[in-house]
């Protein structure tokens, strides 16, 4: 050993070298930054942000049109209240039970998944979470390492890069616009896969697009996945939300082989008008499961049992108030289309499912507007908030700016007169 004092040359040949040393690491901690790079690194929910910012404004007193939150305005089924009021009589309920979800609600998804798209899988196959954000944020958990590329279909859902990010993954958009439909390509994805691709995430149908892809398509896309050896997170939490005769298609069943490298991911929320309850799940292969069940463990533990509670109620009841819904989002969605083209500069396609309207406004940028030229979808949307006070969330959000997102999860009246306001402004654009 180097006695202190004793100059580095006159040290043994064996030692070994002298440790590679992070500057940063070596500052005080007072000099340090206060919050991980991967943490401040997040950007806040953007859609939360602007319905945040719009109940505000209404508690205030403003007439504010809110079209930002993907939330049903319906309340939840009477049927899974009462069995949330009950459960929170019964003892069992007070205590911690297991963390991958209650047996009989693992038991009960897993029949709900065979009954409505013909997948069938084990209770062990299935991780009850706390709403299907954080079933989103644990499947890039389970299965990326730093640098591992996940394929991103754009417009994506603003939640996803985040949580690949927070994963030590890296996001790859691929871009489909309104001339496809929304819809990606295979030829798409594989010039856009590297190396590096671990990951494809798809999200059929849609937010914030509402495009369905077609089950040929989403053959043809699970099939060139499995070839490459590919894992899969699909999500298929809007699966009961189709129009004019689409069909959601679940990728493991259209693609058997791709089920041992496919994550699904769904939850209560908007087929039950239960965004609030905060019960999602994932569904995989046993090992990534149990796995999932380890992360869970520590980061969370169990669901809420009441809500746990509720959720197997409506997992296991009929889909007769799911159909009452979707009527409804099916007369809104041909309203706010026909209203949203006749906005000048917008081009509206028409979804075929979710409850979202994804029109692209560049026709309305870098006109003169009240005094102001909006050059960016995001200064759109500030502007109409501003003006005439209606809330929508901009394409940046969404990984494609020059479009605005539209939910038209809300009263009929609201939704008229939200987009007559967007019309009577556009109207009094200049070059």
């Amino acid at each position: 050993m180097t006695s202190p004092g004793t100059s580095p040359a006159s040290s043994s040949e064996s030692s070994p070298p002298a440790p590679v040393v992070d500057e940063s690491l070596a500052a005080p901690a007072s000099d340090r930054a206060r919050i991980a790079a991967r943490v401040a690194a997040i950007a806040e929910s953007a859609t939360l942000a602007v319905d945040g910012k719009a109940k505000a404004m209404k508690a205030a007193g403003r007439p504010v049109i809110g079209f930002g939150a993907g939330e049903p305005d319906f309340p939840t089924p009477d049927y899974i209240v009462d069995a949330a009021a009950q459960a929170c009589r019964d003892p069992r309920n007070h205590r911690y039970t297991p963390a991958g979800g209650l047996p009989e609600l693992r038991k009960a998804i897993a029949a709900k998944t065979e009954r409505d798209s013909g997948y069938e899988v084990t209770p062990a196959q299935v991780l009850v979470t706390n709403g299907g954000k954080q079933a989103v944020y644990e499947a890039f958990a389970l299965l990326l390492d730093p640098g591992d590329e996940v394929l991103l279909p754009a417009p994506y859902w603003t939640t996803y890069p985040e949580s690949i990010g927070l994963a030590g993954g890296v996001t790859v958009p691929v871009l489909a616009d309104e001339t496809q439909d929304y819809l990606v390509t295979v030829e798409q994805l594989e010039a856009a896969r590297t190396p590096r691709t671990k990951v494809l995430l798809m999200c059929s149908p849609s937010n914030p697009s509402g495009a369905v892809y077609p089950v040929e398509r989403l053959r043809e896309i699970g099939s060139w996945a499995a070839e490459n050896g590919l894992w899969v997170i699909t999500d298929e939490i809007y699966e009961h939300l189709t129009y004019d005769g689409e069909r959601s298609a679940s990728l493991p069943v259209l693609v058997p082989e791709l089920a041992d490298r496919c994550i699904v991911v769904n939850g209560v929320a908007k087929t039950y008008a239960m965004t609030g309850w905060r019960v999602g799940w994932l569904i995989g292969p046993t090992d990534v499961v149990k796995a999932g069940v380890n992360l869970q463990s520590h980061a969370t533990g169990n669901v809420s049992n009441v809500a746990q509670r509720a959720a197997l109620a409506a997992v296991s009841g009929d889909l007769s108030a799911a159909a009452t819904m979707r009527e409804a989002f099916d007369r809104r969605r041909r309203t706010i289309v026909e209203l949203l083209s006749d906005v000048p500069g917008f081009t509206c396609p028409t979804p075929k499912g979710a409850f979202y309207a994804y029109p692209s406004v560049k026709g309305a940028l870098g006109k003169l507007i009240r005094g102001r030229r909006p050059a960016t979808s995001a200064e759109l949307a500030e502007l109409i908030l501003e003006e005439v006070e209606v809330a929508v969330v901009p394409g940046e959000a969404f990984g494609t700016p020059g479009y605005l997102r539209f939910s038209y999860a809300l009263g009929d009246d609201d939704l008229v007169e939200g987009v007559t306001r967007i019309q009577k402004l556009l109207s009094e654009a200049q070059n």
